[in-house]
């Protein structure tokens, strides 16, 4: 679910202004988005509501990255009996002019995947980053 729809709270605002600030710090050149999704109806039916999407553009398409936008799906879990929200993993996928060029997942191995592969100091990058994003939503207060 987009970002912005789901700043609902003042910690979970927080939250999502803290990954904004890395996404600014880690990324320099690229440009945020909270509203990655359309909002229509065919969109709205496969928008999971337990996840917090951000997207974030390059100028233009990033040789490192080979892709001009990034898609970061935050994937929550939870808790049934203590209510606890806990961040499972985070899903990130790189986006031009011709669809999906690769994606990268924290749920599962860590490691880019698809046609066209983002230099090694990038997938690195782009490690760390998910890492302080899991970091950020499931510290305590």
């Amino acid at each position: 679910m987009n970002a912005a729809e789901q700043a609902t709270s003042l910690e979970t605002a927080s939250k999502i202004a803290t990954i904004t600030n890395l996404i600014k710090t880690d990324f320099p050149d690229a440009r945020v988005d909270l509203k990655p999704w359309a909002n229509d109806p065919d969109t709205r039916e496969q928008v999971d509501p337990d996840s917090i999407d951000i997207g974030f553009h390059f100028p233009g398409r990033s040789r490192l990255f080979q892709c001009r936008s990034v898609l970061i799906q935050i994937r929550f879990h939870s808790d049934d009996e203590t209510h606890i929200r806990r961040a499972i993993g985070v899903e990130t996928a790189g986006f031009d002019h011709q669809g999906k060029q690769w994606q990268m997942s924290t749920v599962q191995d860590w490691i880019a995947e698809g046609e066209g592969q983002p230099a090694p100091e990038s997938v690195m990058r782009l490690k760390e980053f998910c890492q302080r994003v899991l970091e950020v939503f499931n510290q305590t207060a």
